[in-house]
């Protein structure tokens, strides 16, 4: 499929796309459509740089690791930019073997990957979902407390602070954005303060 010149109809399309490929999934921990996440990964992007490729990407971070659609095509449909960006953000799944006991090592050899890419947009890239899936889980601990982990293949909050706190570490070329912030901000407020000794 030929990829338009105009800009603005690239990111259309990506919209188009990802809401197709994720319609009718909903987002682990709450009851939202699952597109709104890579929208809201969209503006946090926009918030950082205004590279049209990136701003695809956000949309389709996802699609590639959660539903039916390959990376070959949004090589195809999208470019090679846009498909090396996706790819940096999309796990193996290893197969059959339960994703619980695949968490780590999937994490690690995904921020393995951030750890060695030259590229601040891989870098943003990366921010914008995490920062996005924090605010998620800041907003539900709110209503559920420490139930929410049970939602997750990774239940021991431990590891998700270990996970959020080296995303940060490795993205820490953007700590003068407010995406960086306000990312280290909600580390702190999920996993660090006291919460009244609930951790």
């Amino acid at each position: 499929m030929e990829i338009p010149n105009n800009s603005e109809s690239i990111l259309d399309r990506a919209i188009d796309f990802a809401k197709q490929a994720h319609y009718g999934i909903k987002r682990k921990a709450c009851n939202l459509p699952y597109i709104v996440h890579p929208l809201e990964v969209m503006s946090i992007a926009a918030s950082m740089t205004e590279d049209t490729d990136v701003l695809t990407a956000a949309l389709l971070h996802d699609v590639a690791e959660d539903t039916e659609h390959t990376l070959q095509e949004i090589y195809e449909m999208f470019g090679e930019k846009v498909g090396d960006l996706v790819s940096s953000e999309t796990e193996d799944k290893m197969g059959h073997v339960d994703p619980s006991e695949t968490w780590l090592r999937r994490k690690e050899m995904s921020l393995e990957v951030l750890r060695t890419s030259p590229d601040i947009n891989v870098k943003i890239l990366w921010l914008s979902d995490k920062l996005s899936n924090l605010r998620s889980f800041y907003i539900n601990y709110q209503k559920r407390g420490e139930d929410l982990w049970n939602s997750f293949n990774q239940k021991d909050p431990k590891m998700h602070h270990w996970y959020h706190t080296r995303v940060a570490e490795l993205t820490s070329e953007l700590s003068h954005t407010f995406a960086w912030k306000e990312y280290t901000y909600l580390i702190k407020k999920l996993f660090e303060d006291d919460k009244d000794g609930e951790h």
